[in-house]
Formats: C-alpha cells, structure tokens, sequence
C-alpha cells in the first residue's frame, strides 16, 4: 500500500473540495479567496477545521481558523504542520 505524499498542492485540492461541499461555488475558493468573498462562516469554518483533523491530524482550534483570512492561509498551515 503506499502513502500519498502530503503536498501543498494536494492540500489545496482536498480544501477545495470539502468547500464546494459547503456550497461554495467551484472555482471560487482562490488561495487569496477571503471567507467573507466566499460565503464561508464560522459553522462552516468549524466544520472545515475537523476534516482537517480528521485528514491530516493537524489541530486547529475555531480562534486560529477565524485569524486565518485566506484560503492560501489555511493551505500554508496545514502544509507546514503535517509536514
């Protein structure tokens, strides 16, 4: 079995998906997308933080999520702690 390697890129794309998932419109959730551009609340921002988790094991507390203004922000974070 081997193991996917965790790259910026496949972060982008799982972060991407789990968006459109929360109704964001496909193509919309650019790296400099703000939450307020994209619709994106705090239920949704939650929700965003536990796929992480349960995905890559990176804990991301609602306060960290909610300093975190950008798509791109969020890609760059969990890529550098799951590294």
């Amino acid at each position: 079995m081997t193991q996917m390697v965790l790259t910026r890129d496949v972060v982008e794309r799982r972060i991407n998906e789990a968006l459109v998932e929360f109704g964001v419109e496909a193509g919309a959730s650019r790296l400099d997308a703000t939450w307020d551009e994209i619709d994106v609340d705090s239920l949704d921002l939650a929700e965003l933080a536990q796929i992480i988790e349960d995905e890559y094991g990176v804990e991301l507390r609602h306060a960290e999520m909610q300093e975190m203004k950008t798509v791109g922000h969020v890609v760059d974070v969990i890529a550098a702690r799951a590294a």
